[in-house]
């Protein structure tokens, strides 16, 4: 029993850290490195991630610099924050790629607080799937008896316990996004 609770706790904290990661790369006007993770340049015929590849840092809260290890880089660097569905226009300044963050206008905020919202009901939906799946596998052991119904009891309320914790630190990321979407 213990251990369907400890693999069930394990899966639900992964599903809330790839919430987190995932809405740490939607946009909320101030320049964060962690914008540009998704970003894979074509590096002698394999994508690789920029940061393997350069080094971004936040200038000022509306500027990204990017340092291109390999100068060779720079223009398939430029070519992929263009490409890419940021909405960013870098500009090459020698070596140093700035990317200046423009401003997000009220409508654009209210519709990524919308698409983090989705995201966050997904998330929601993972970690209850997550607990039928470990309530399928405790009704399986009292179905093959070897478990009592109080222990199974026990069990059942032990999960949505678990659950609901999860589910309380995915709202709070959550929360802390949206706060992050409007006050700028």
């Amino acid at each position: 029993m213990h251990a369907i609770c400890k693999d069930t706790d394990i899966r639900m904290e992964k599903c809330v850290e790839a919430f987190k990661n995932h809405i740490s790369k939607v946009r909320t006007g101030r320049a964060s490195p962690s914008l540009l993770d998704g970003l894979q340049i074509e590096y002698y015929g394999t994508l690789t991630p920029l940061r393997q590849l350069a080094n971004v840092i936040a200038e000022d809260s509306r500027t990204l610099a990017i340092n291109v290890f390999d100068r060779i880089l720079i223009p398939a660097v430029e070519k992929a924050i263009l490409s890419s569905d940021l909405g960013l226009n870098p500009s090459v300044v020698g070596t140093i790629i700035r990317v200046p963050l423009p401003p997000l206008t009220e409508d654009r905020r209210r519709d990524m607080i919308k698409a983090v919202r989705a995201e966050a009901e997904q998330g929601r939906v993972s970690v209850r799937n997550i607990r039928r799946d470990a309530n399928d596998k405790v009704k399986t052991l009292l179905k093959n008896k070897t478990i009592s119904e109080d222990e199974e009891r026990r069990s059942q309320e032990d999960i949505q316990t678990i659950t609901d914790a999860w589910i309380k630190k995915l709202d709070s990321a959550l929360e802390k996004k949206e706060h992050e979407l409007m006050d700028i």
